[in-house]
């Protein structure tokens, strides 16, 4: 029992590795910005990365072909806002905070509500 424990834990470590070096939208071995490194060092805004990329992209799936274009210019838009927070960790909090509530917004408006559930 204890060989298989030890075993187990073995094979996961990688992972949690793996895992403290990847947010959502880009590698954490490759971040340049200082808000990058920020958004890697800090796992609340880590986590902020991760659920804000996988919100961009539900939307990104379920907006028609027309919409999709001009989210992708907003979401541009406030990555060069977030980038201008620099090292700021309450300033890249509060950017994720807006673009998420706006994510959220468009996701109940656009999304939840008109389609096929």
């Amino acid at each position: 029992m204890m060989k298989k424990l030890i075993s187990t834990a073995l094979l996961l470590t990688p992972l949690l590795f793996l895992a403290q070096t990847q947010a959502a939208s880009f590698s954490c071995k490759t971040a340049r910005l200082k808000t990058e490194k920020q958004v890697c060092s800090h796992q609340s805004l880590n986590d902020a990365d991760v659920k804000l990329a996988t919100t961009y992209q539900i939307i990104l799936y379920a907006l028609p072909m027309g919409g999709r274009d001009a989210e992708k210019d907003r979401q541009f838009q406030w990555l060069k806002q977030r980038n201008a927070c620099a090292a700021s960790t309450a300033c890249i909090q509060q950017a994720y905070l807006q673009r998420q509530q706006q994510l959220d917004q468009l996701l109940q408006e656009r999304v939840l509500s008109h389609g096929p559930f």
